[in-house]
């Protein structure tokens, strides 16, 4: 028996009723498409620790690539609501399936439509948009993950290039990207974004291997040894740490979205199988236990709901604060990871087979919650915000 299909998405305070007929019509397209295009092979990919092939061009023809992007660029022009409602349906399927939209769209586009030239907008927008290339994102550096500001990858001004030094680690995406985005400091010690493209002479990728999370997804790294960029390759508006943290805002609230379908999943294939499962005569869905578990999962899932529904509201009006985001995303993703644990116990050894997707989602939910922030930072930069006191320093 297949616990997977779903037909419904828990709504119980009618946040339905809150949706526009499109935002509607966008979740049942992107939830069509990962029952029929993802859900069969999912598991696969995960046991097997292999990518899902053509993944990045079928994102693109279901409009999941930079949708908020401008149609001019090759987007669709929806708004912050519909971004955050594909990065829903995509995460019910898999962690890995989102974080290769969520690092294309607001890792990769979104700087290159915020901060790039419009010759940049027109080169790699619309081709990234397609899924024709494969972005990545480099920040994250082997010696610096939380502090950013301490990135020791470098460039300098060769006359008529820059040369740039150095790697990154970490990258989703990195062994297929055919460029990267790449935070480094200028000579004055000043970060800039270079786009930086496959087949650069010193640029290599390496994938990383032997993870036991985001199975499903190539993570590597980005090096740099005396790689020449050319000058046009510069972002030209933007300089210091806005211009990566402007992208980890977008990042982090597409996964504040994403990781209640996920939370989802597991939540539905609990509740299911606790109406058929039975132990002593009935149900354990009967149980006092088993409901109590249910019924704090509906309720953390729909706070998270609302959450993240007035924080697309936000987004939209242009009046979300870094805060706001960091707060949804370090309390989605506990919520999501705190799920799939629990729900795992309610299928007992079963649960911890492949045909159901409570360890899966728990694993790849381990990395959600370190990468674009980790839980711990996260909560400082709350605790920063209401008490005006940096605990970072």
């Amino acid at each position: 028996m297949s616990y997977y299909p779903l037909t419904t998405i828990p709504d119980y305070f009618l946040m339905d009723n809150m949706l526009t007929d499109e935002h509607k019509l966008i979740r049942q397209s992107v939830r069509d498409w990962v029952e029929s295009f993802i859900m069969p092979k999912i598991d696969d990919a995960a046991q097997n620790h292999t990518d899902i092939p053509n993944l990045m061009k079928e994102l693109g023809a279901i409009g999941a690539l930079g949708p908020y992007i401008p149609e001019e660029y090759g987007g669709s022009g929806l708004d912050q609501i519909s971004y955050g409602i594909i990065m829903q349906e995509l995460e019910r399927g898999d962690s890995a399936v989102r974080s290769a939209a969520s690092v294309q769209s607001s890792l990769v586009m979104f700087p290159i439509n915020e901060f790039g030239s419009e010759e940049q907008k027109k080169k790699f927008l619309p081709g990234l948009a397609k899924g024709d290339l494969i972005g990545a994102f480099g920040l994250t550096e082997p010696n610096h993950g939380s502090d950013p500001g301490s990135m020791e990858t470098y460039f300098k001004d060769n006359g008529d290039h820059y040369l740039l030094n150095g790697a990154k680690m970490w990258i989703t995406n990195a062994p297929l990207c055919d460029l990267a985005v790449v935070w480094a400091k200028n000579e004055e010690g000043k970060v800039q974004g270079l786009i930086v493209e496959r087949g650069f002479e010193g640029f290599t990728t390496p994938e990383t291997h032997n993870k036991w999370s985001l199975r499903a997804s190539k993570t590597g790294e980005l090096v740099f040894n005396n790689v020449k960029v050319p000058k046009e390759n510069l972002l030209p508006k933007v300089t210091g740490l806005k211009g990566p943290l402007s992208c980890l805002n977008s990042a982090r609230y597409g996964i504040s979205w994403g990781v209640i379908g996920a939370a989802i999943d597991c939540y539905c294939t609990a509740l299911q199988y606790s109406k058929e499962r039975k132990q002593f005569g009935k149900p354990i869905g009967g149980f006092q236990l088993q409901q109590k578990k249910l019924a704090e999962f509906l309720t953390e899932i729909t706070k998270a709901q609302l959450l993240c529904l007035q924080l697309g509201n936000l987004k939209n009006e242009h009046k979300a604060t870094p805060a706001q985001i960091s707060m949804a995303k370090r309390n989605n993703v506990k919520m999501a990871i705190d799920i799939a644990r629990e729900s795992r116990q309610i299928l007992g050894g079963i649960g911890i087979m492949g045909e159901f997707p409570m360890m899966r989602h728990a694993a790849n939910l381990e990395s959600v919650i370190t990468y674009e922030g980790t839980h711990d930072v996260h909560l400082l930069i709350t605790g920063m915000d209401v008490t005006g006191i940096n605990a970072f320093s």
